[in-house]
């Protein structure tokens, strides 16, 4: 890496006494860890029996990084085939049923009185009488999609009772169980090895890579310089691929590229830990033993989202952005950035862990120097918005106003405006870029270019991206909630749902027919709700997420003869559209 000269030898003084002083808080703040994996409490071992009867083999582990999110629980696998029992991992009683497109799908909670709930997602049905509970809810309140708390005593288990049957439902990529198990009183999830239920695993974690982070002062952004050094070795035991001391001065951060496997699978999961030393003593921790879900967004705050983004490519950083408020970083000193500004070698060596113990490290060495960096904290070239203040950014056609603590670092927001696109009621306004990430959300109002006329309550606002995030008249403002950066405009939705049928039309014969069957699609706003009825009577369609087709199952009571089926789809914006038929049973 090319230096300059130090400008003074006062401030040769200065960043020794900075590295001293991170020295000492090095030695105040080390943590001694006597287990053999990194835990804040023991849990109980021995309470809870394995989900299902099979050998147990999984396809995600708990806190493995995910697209938005860190993943919540164990995926037991059921050899590509759904149909399996499901059993109550301990005595409880069910507590909350969950029905919903994509996520689990089909969900089913047992709270039990040791303080803990146990989450079982993805399963193809329910017993009878959880079943028709389920159905009188939906049929009752006349919705397909339900979130269902269940009073304590309506539903008791016992430890082992079957409970459900293993599916493939909700946004799954093959048959499996998600399972978590949950702290009841605050409801974070905890990961369930810790517990006992553990996989046969003696494989230890694979190290492909290590980068190096140059702050030197500045926020974490796209535009932070950063190496990424390739790593080589096997059974644990890792090293730079092209051995070399490394040659950095000033404020530096670390990062890593690390997966785990276990004994009876081949998937790719993740590690439960990793600790960055520095010449052998903690500077920073990340585990995964429990966290909330309010957290979960914060995975793109502890990879490297920029590399993610360009690349797919998930570098775990080793150092924490002062924004992000999560359970998994136990401990760390100075966030975990190092300042390397006394001219001496040190030893920097990273360790994973996976949750039963296997470990594997790396070593490398570096000159520290007291010769300033040619990469001087950067001007701000935008507006700086601060992490722990409110943001906002004003002009006359958008208004900007990001909550506290949904940044995770300052940031130097940028804006620029855009010609607008066909069919457009506004230019196109560039929010800063992609390469940020948002923890929950912040409001846009972008004002019309065009008179919107009669059409202002069918204004959206419309993400280049991702398209309709939704939009609501505020004054001579369109306002709508947005969860990332990029480009923003305004449209108009005049357009209705599409309904195409699969299996019914005007005078259809559906004898010996199971299900009416249909799909539906909108152009904009996205879809808000849909109905069935037959012979005025509203009746329950489902919805599948991975084949988008819409379902009627015919119930006893559809008697023999001739009926009239309705169906009706409504907008975002309130354009509906209904199909009609008659059929004979």
């Amino acid at each position: 890496m090319a230096v300059r000269p130090c400008s003074s030898k006062k401030s040769s003084i200065s960043k020794y006494k900075t590295y001293a002083a991170f020295v000492l808080l090095l030695l105040l703040g080390t943590v001694t860890y006597a287990q053999e994996i990194i835990q804040s409490k023991q849990y109980p071992q021995g309470y809870f029996r394995y989900p299902l009867d099979l050998a147990p083999v999984t396809a995600g582990s708990f806190g493995e990084l995910r697209p938005a999110h860190f993943h919540s629980g164990l995926d037991f696998k059921t050899m590509q085939r759904t149909g399996y029992p499901v059993h109550a991992v301990a005595d409880g009683y069910i507590s909350r049923l969950r029905i919903q497109f994509g996520g689990f799908g089909q969900a089913l909670y047992i709270t039990h009185p040791n303080g803990y709930t146990s989450v079982y997602g993805h399963i193809q049905s329910f017993t009878p009488e959880v079943f028709k509970y389920i159905r009188d809810y939906q049929y009752k309140n006349q919705t397909f999609e339900a979130d269902i708390a269940v009073p304590p005593g309506t539903f008791k288990v016992i430890k082992g009772e079957v409970v459900a049957v293993s599916g493939n439902e909700g946004a799954s990529a093959g048959p499996h169980v998600h399972f978590e198990l949950r702290d009841t009183a605050t409801e974070e999830t905890i990961n369930p090895q810790l517990f006992g239920l553990t996989i046969p695993d003696e494989v230890p974690p694979t190290i492909t890579a290590i980068g190096v982070y140059h702050l030197n002062g500045n926020p974490f952004s796209e535009n932070t310089p950063k190496e990424f050094l390739s790593v080589t070795g096997a059974a644990g035991n890792y090293r730079l691929l092209k051995p070399q001391v490394l040659q950095l001065s000033g404020n530096t951060g670390f990062g890593i590229a690390v997966t785990d496997q276990n004994s009876v699978s081949n998937n790719h999961n993740g590690v439960y830990s990793i600790e960055l030393k520095l010449d052998g003593r903690t500077v920073y921790t990340f585990a995964v033993e429990r966290f909330a879900f309010d957290q979960t967004h914060a995975v793109n705050a502890y990879i490297d989202y920029p590399t993610f983004l360009l690349t797919r490519r998930m570098i775990q950083k080793c150092f924490i952005l002062p924004g992000s408020r999560i359970s998994l970083y136990p401990q760390s000193i100075n966030r975990g950035i190092i300042p390397f500004n006394d001219n001496e070698v040190h030893d920097v060596e990273f360790i994973c862990k996976d949750v039963a113990g296997n470990t594997s490290s790396v070593k490398v060495k570096v000159q520290s120097s007291t010769i300033a960096s040619n990469l001087a904290p950067a001007k701000p070239v935008g507006k700086m918005m601060y992490y722990n203040d409110l943001g906002e950014f004003n002009t006359e056609r958008l208004k900007v106003q990001i909550p506290v603590r949904n940044l995770y670092d300052d940031l130097d927001f940028l804006y620029s405006s855009l010609p607008a696109k066909p069919g457009a009621y506004s230019v196109t306004h560039r929010i800063h870029n992609r390469f940020t990430p948002i923890h929950d959300s912040y409001d846009i109002w972008i004002k019309p270019d065009i008179s919107l006329g009669a059409y202002t309550d069918k204004a959206v606002i419309v993400s280049a991206a991702t398209g309709s995030i939704g939009g609501e008249p505020d004054g001579a403002f369109i306002k709508a909630t947005a969860k990332a950066f990029g480009d923003y405009y305004i449209r108009v939705d005049t357009v209705a749902p599409v309904i195409t049928p699969i299996n019914i039309r005007n005078g259809s014969n559906l004898k010996g027919i199971s299900a009416i069957r249909l799909r539906m699609s909108d152009n904009l706003s996205g879809i808000k709700s849909f109905a069935g009825k037959i012979d005025g009577k509203w009746v329950l369609v489902e919805w599948s997420y991975k084949t988008k087709i819409l379902s009627y199952t015919f119930t006893n009571d559809i008697a023999p003869g001739k009926h009239n089926f309705e169906f009706t789809v409504i907008d975002m914006k309130n354009n509906s559209t209904t199909f009609t038929a008659e059929f004979t049973r």
